[in-house]
């Protein structure tokens, strides 16, 4: 396999998924000058180390290629011919948090608790926060939401939840440990950016978003449940759900395993969730998704199972990482001990939104199938009385990842033009009281620029 493409499908094959530290004082570099300089010196509230820096656009389409943004974290997720605003002025903060965990090795600092944060000159007064879907990094949303969000004026701050790669599970003591931090670390972020606004602008946000991809539609639903004081509003894109009693990835991916290893039928993966449709899909989850999740996820929540497996990943080939655990076809959930179960408890979700929030899932996710995942959540979030803030468009045709479109163009429909029009929707709805459409499937145009289009009446 070609490098490159090693490096895509290995990016690709990451894309799953409040104590606050004590303030620390930090290490601060600041690039900061001309036209961009700041009347006031900024410190990112609890950051270790920081790094404030001047640029004309901040942008991928400016930033590529500099040590403020990595493609390689962002590989894999836009279709081909996805328009991209730029030309926006502004700072750009990066930096990290105390951490003990040093997964992370973006700017050399092999450190985990990385956070980027962006200051556009000219802002709109609003703020949106998001953490890496998968077990990306900090600068993984850079195409599919900072671009965009920027070019509206809104300030933008990601985090990389604490750990992240492969070997994200061996952070923490306790099973539950590395994938609970995703969670504070948002909230760290959050209170921190807010405080940083109001350092360079002379006030505080007047409204503050959450939003993010696949695990980090999981952190927009959590921060909304447990922490709907410090948001306004949240965009949840194909977030992943996960209960004690199921479902979550336990119930149906080992089904997926045991499939690849030939010892699971159709009629199994569809008794599992699995949306019948997405069978083409499937042999490029089998190579990217499916054993890599799997054995990670279940390497977090319970180590016990299967300790030789997945073992340490440092030192191994892509396929080796990517291959799945013969033991994990046999994966039992509902057997595991008490332990595993109550793991999961730590970070479930309830249903329990304290503000507006608006759902989107494409109706072809081979990775988190929509049928036992977003439709099982909307259903939850409706049991708690919660239906008022919360809106549900299944994509037809929509995937786990857009870049898919660009194989099958007659099948699949990108999802981020929806997920720009749900954004402006969720922001009328909380700053004009302007309801959304109503909760539906959004069908497939047979014709039309379905990269950049998409409307959800």
């Amino acid at each position: 396999m070609h490098p490159s493409r090693r490096t895509t499908i290995l990016s690709a094959a990451l894309l799953a998924t409040a104590a606050m530290t004590p303030r620390a004082a930090a290490r601060a570099v600041d690039d900061s000058v001309g036209r961009c300089g700041h009347r006031h010196p900024i410190t990112v509230p609890g950051a270790e180390l920081q790094h404030v820096s001047c640029h004309d656009d901040l942008t991928t389409s400016a930033l590529t290629g500099t040590p403020y943004t990595d493609p390689a974290d962002w590989a894999g997720l836009t279709a081909q011919g996805t328009h991209n605003p730029s030309g926006v002025p502004g700072i750009q903060i990066d930096g990290h948090f105390p951490d003990t965990s040093h997964l992370n090795t973006t700017h050399g600092w092999n450190h985990d608790a990385q956070f980027v944060i962006r200051l556009p000159e000219d802002w709109n007064g609003k703020l949106v926060v998001t953490g890496a879907p998968g077990v990306r990094k900090q600068y993984s949303l850079d195409t599919l939401i900072s671009d965009w969000v920027l070019a509206q004026g809104y300030a933008f701050a990601s985090t990389d939840k604490g750990n992240s790669g492969p070997d994200f599970y061996t952070d923490g003591k306790r099973p539950g440990d590395a994938l609970a931090e995703w969670n504070r670390r948002t909230t760290q972020l959050t209170l921190a950016a807010k405080a940083v606004i109001a350092q360079h602008y002379g006030h505080a946000p007047r409204r503050t978003y959450m939003t993010g991809i696949s695990n980090g539609g999981y952190l927009t639903r959590w921060q909304l449940e447990n922490h709907p004081e410090l948001y306004d509003g949240g965009v949840d894109w194909e977030g992943a759900l996960w209960r004690p009693e199921g479902p979550n990835l336990f119930t149906f991916l080992p089904v997926a395993v045991a499939r690849q290893l030939g010892r699971a039928t159709d009629e199994d993966m569809y008794a599992a969730g699995f949306t019948p449709g997405t069978e083409f899909l499937w042999p490029y989850h089998e190579k990217v998704y499916w054993g890599l999740t799997q054995k990670i996820y279940r390497a977090e929540f319970d180590p016990a199972y299967d300790p030789n497996c997945p073992g340490a990943s440092a030192g191994s080939t892509t396929g080796e990482i990517l291959a799945p655990c013969p033991s994990d076809a046999d994966y039992d959930y509902a057997a595991r001990p008490r332990s595993v179960h109550d793991a999961v408890a730590r970070v479930s979700l309830t249903g329990r939104i304290g503000k507006p929030m608006i759902t989107l899932h494409g109706t072809l996710d081979a990775l988190l199938p929509i049928g036992v995942q977003s439709d099982v959540y909307a259903r939850i979030v409706a049991g708690q009385g919660r239906a008022g803030l919360h809106r549900y468009y299944r994509i037809e045709g929509g995937t786990h990842v857009d870049s898919l479109y660009d194989t099958f163009p007659d099948k699949l429909r990108p999802i981020l033009p929806c997920y720009r029009a749900a954004f402006t929707a969720m922001t009328d709805w909380v700053e004009h009281h302007k309801e959304p459409p109503a909760g539906r499937t959004v069908p497939r145009p047979a014709t039309g620029d379905l990269v950049n289009t998409c409307s959800l009446d």
